[in-house]
């Protein structure tokens, strides 16, 4: 870990500031470049994460990858797969101590206190994010959200909330994967996945700014990066009623060109 330039410190003194606290359950959504030049790259920031939420912390990050692992390519290799959200997920990933949930499109990486706990039944699910995933899992330890610099629509949590309302944009025919595990073991998954954009629904996630107070939804900056930190159980309930009232309230139809 890298605790002693000037630069990790700056970026924990930010993290505070937005309200990032010592034990706390975090996932965060990212774009490195938006940080600016870091030192180490990478893993400055993770550093400075690792640092500030402290031993009984939790950092969690996406690892999805739907992009490469669909109906054409059904093979998903727990150790060996790549992300498809980043540069920074994709670092973390391959850290040493990192650990990866069995899930071939949705799968989460995490380290920590609580990595196991909310890590450990992902491959119980029949959906991307169900009730076993980390993120519907996160609600109930009280975590809380970072998207830094990439705004608020690549919250993938937000579909737990919506495989719980089933609006029709959101699933599409359910794929046989096969799962690799270490040492060459395997294992197989059915998974209904997720079919906005076949349907011609994008995300419209930037939305939750207008149900959610300030006291939940902090905005700040980490170096150059303009950042959120968004309380989980508050989003739970302020979206889980929008989207009973309006099914539609988080996608919005995708332009023809």
């Amino acid at each position: 870990m890298i605790t002693d330039n000037p630069t990790t410190m700056k970026i924990e003194a930010d993290l505070k500031q937005l309200g990032v606290a010592k034990n706390d359950n975090l996932l965060v959504h990212s774009s490195l470049r938006s940080l600016g030049e870091l030192p180490s790259g990478a893993e400055t920031f993770i550093s400075a994460l690792l640092t500030v939420l402290g031993s009984e912390g939790t950092l969690l990050m996406p690892a999805l990858s739907h992009s490469s692992v669909n109906s054409d390519n059904p093979v998903f290799d727990l150790l060996n797969t790549p992300c498809c959200v980043g540069a920074l997920p994709e670092y973390f990933r391959k850290r040493p101590g990192t650990l990866r949930s069995i899930h071939p499109t949705h799968s989460v990486c995490g380290t920590g206190h609580n990595a196991q706990l909310l890590l450990g039944d992902h491959y119980k699910d029949s959906t991307p994010c169900g009730k076993n995933s980390p993120y519907y899992k996160l609600k109930d330890l009280g975590g809380w959200i970072l998207f830094v610099g990439c705004g608020l629509n690549p919250n993938t949590s937000m579909h737990a909330i919506e495989e719980l309302i089933e609006p029709e944009y959101l699933f599409s025919e359910p794929v046989d994967y096969q799962i690799i595990l270490p040492e060459n073991q395997k294992m197989h998954m059915r998974i209904r996945r997720h079919g906005f954009k076949a349907k011609g629904w994008a995300q419209a996630y930037g939305r939750l700014i207008n149900i959610m107070s300030a006291k939940y939804l902090r905005q700040g900056k980490i170096l150059n990066a303009d950042c959120y930190l968004v309380d989980v159980q508050n989003m739970w309930q302020m979206a889980h009623m929008t989207l009973k009232n309006n099914p539609l309230y988080f996608v919005e139809r995708i332009k023809e060109e």
